[in-house]
């Protein structure tokens, strides 16, 4: 298949994650407000930086205002990781290439960014967001549901389920990385008093990715720290742990032509992975190790690229 067809799949897919994961962020941690004691606070800031949008914000994230930060993850067109922003991303792609898939995929994607944009207004009263990110998961389901019920298991199928898995890997790693610290606010880590509601926060990372029936199934313990992130890193049945995530990436690339160099970063990637030690990472070095993961993925993302997508033009200053 060409580079270009190849290249715009990939990225619809990873668009249409994109928006199921900030769905999922975002209704998480509104719901957070209803477990939480009294006096205990959401940091909202929290949702710009798991999703990368610190640079567009232009405000503090530590004490952003809930509307503020709802525009600016719903509707805001200057945000890339905004909702919006990835339901317009993935219908161009989609558009430009509909050819290569069943026709209706384009019409559901192209539904889904009708539905948004007559309905975003809604997202910034609570009591109308559950109702339009609940459609937007369930949309983006039906969309990957789709995909596995309809579409040929071919190359174009590989790279959807490659840029799909790479983006899953990489915001598990940002919610575990941000979210576990500071979806609560920094009056966790000063006051013992609040240490009760640890269980909360982790509880509430499990069903930001829908993986706490999941994780209590697997872990016949009570929700901890270090249980969680071992599982959200290291689990290879859950189809959001990063583990996971790299197995469906390694299968999707050797079925691919010319996957030696893409096939020898992901074992690195992935031995680094399983011999981690969270028990010890826990304590003392876990933000550092989440960066050189998130580090290592966008690098499987350059090496993806450089393989099979046409290079970037240099264009002259």
């Amino acid at each position: 298949m060409l580079s270009r067809v190849a290249e715009r799949i990939y990225w619809m897919s990873r668009y249409m994650e994109r928006c199921e994961n900030a769905a999922r962020l975002i209704n998480v941690n509104t719901k957070l407000l209803l477990d939480l004691p009294r006096g205990v606070s959401v940091g909202w800031g929290t949702l710009v930086d798991i999703s990368g949008g610190g640079d567009f914000f232009q405000k503090d994230t530590d004490n952003a205002d809930e509307r503020a930060v709802m525009r600016f993850m719903l509707a805001d067109t200057n945000n890339p990781c905004s909702l919006i922003s990835a339901i317009t991303y993935a219908r161009e792609n989609a558009r430009i290439t509909r050819e290569v898939m069943p026709s209706e995929i384009y019409e559901l994607i192209n539904d889904l960014y009708w539905y948004l944009k007559e309905n975003l207004a809604r997202g910034t009263a609570r009591r109308e967001r559950h109702i339009l990110l609940e459609a937007v998961i369930s949309r983006v389901q039906q969309f990957t549901g789709m995909l596995a019920g309809c579409m040929s298991q071919n190359d174009a199928y590989s790279f959807i389920r490659l840029g799909r898995n790479l983006e899953r890997a990489d915001m598990t790693s940002r919610i575990v990385d941000v979210g576990a610290s500071r979806i609560l606010p920094r009056a966790y880590e000063d006051n013992s008093s609040n240490e009760p509601y640890a269980n909360i926060l982790w509880m509430s990372v499990l069903r930001s990715l829908s993986g706490y029936q999941m994780y209590r199934q697997h872990v016949l313990d009570r929700v901890n720290a270090e249980d969680v992130v071992m599982y959200l890193f290291q689990d290879p049945l859950f189809p959001r742990a990063v583990e996971h995530c790299l197995g469906e990436l390694a299968d999707c690339v050797a079925r691919l032509p010319n996957n030696d160099e893409v096939l020898r970063v992901l074992a690195s990637v992935r031995r680094q992975l399983k011999t981690a030690d969270f028990t010890v990472l826990i304590d003392d070095g876990l933000h550092d190790y989440i960066d050189n993961v998130q580090a290592e993925i966008a690098s499987i993302h350059q090496v993806v690229a450089a393989t099979w997508f046409l290079p970037e033009v240099q264009v002259a200053s």
